[in-house]
């Protein structure tokens, strides 16, 4: 399966921050945020969906849904579906459990379609709670169809520079899914076009105390705890995936709307979210 270290969870709060308030409702993200939560509750991640089964037979069909909807280095960089035996070489989520070939899936859409599964609730709304806080904004000024290919375009970047990373490892095999990578792209696209906000943050050591931070001392420090453990191997954590998009989330972004003279404030936890079991980002 694949994993990412869920980003901080943010929540959303009513009163002012540095930067201008959406002047129109951000369609573009709530769509995401809608199809991603309709897509895990139809698959077996969240265990609704009876064609799934349960216990060990549910897992075993998450495994393989996420093998066929998830990216997978080595089926990007082929350009060609994993056959009968390089599947064989994934380890079994439950014993007995294989993953048949998929002939018919196209590598390069799997990137689109992997960026709407998710490896289950936890990892769903550990994602989607920093689009939400954080989406409204760059969405206002980018604009929403420009937004929606700035989502997209940097959720295929950070997924094929990951599966270039990848290519030699035991992870090619392994399917990625999830939508922090081009989330990430939105919070350094947030940092570029609002370098002046402040971000009122709960801080753990200090018995989560509300406290206003600049956004920037905030993605910088989100960004720093990505990119720290991305040499070592970390089974199941794409970290890699995160700071490629965040990366070409703060490089991309250029405002198209104006700002208006509207305030309003974000909080944002950043508590770092528990890794999930496989590859996810």
């Amino acid at each position: 399966m694949a994993v990412p270290a869920p980003v901080p969870a943010p929540v959303r709060a009513a009163a002012g921050r540095d930067a201008a308030a959406p002047a129109r409702t951000p369609l573009v993200t709530y769509a995401l945020i809608a199809l991603s939560a309709l897509v895990l509750l139809a698959g077996p991640s969240f265990g609704l969906n009876p064609r799934y089964g349960t216990g060990a037979a549910r897992v075993c069909a998450e495994q393989r849904f996420e093998q066929h909807w998830g990216a997978v280095p080595a089926e990007l960089l082929s350009g060609k579906p994993l056959d009968a035996a390089r599947l064989a070489t994934l380890p079994p989520a439950v014993p007995g459990c294989t993953v048949t070939p998929t002939p018919h899936k196209i590598p390069f859409l799997s990137v689109l379609s992997s960026l709407f599964v998710h490896a289950g609730w936890l990892h769903l709304v550990g994602n989607l709670l920093f689009l939400y806080v954080f989406g409204p904004d760059v969405e206002e000024r980018l604009g929403r169809l420009r937004f929606l290919l700035f989502y997209l375009g940097i959720g295929y970047l950070a997924t094929y520079g990951w599966a270039l990373a990848e290519a030699d490892s035991t992870q090619s095999v392994r399917a990625l899914v999830g939508a922090s990578g081009a989330i990430a792209g939105v919070l350094g696209g947030y940092l570029r076009l609002y370098p002046r906000a402040r971000v009122t943050t709960l801080v753990p050591v200090l018995f989560f105390l509300p406290l206003r931070f600049p956004a920037w001392l905030v993605l910088g420090l989100w960004f720093a705890l990505q990119w720290w453990p991305v040499g070592p191997a970390v089974p199941g954590v794409a970290y890699l995936v995160h700071v490629i998009g965040f990366s070409a989330g703060w490089l991309l972004a250029r405002p198209v709307r104006p700002r208006t003279g509207q305030t309003r404030r974000l909080t944002a936890d950043t508590l770092g979210g528990t890794p999930h079991t496989g590859a996810e980002e």
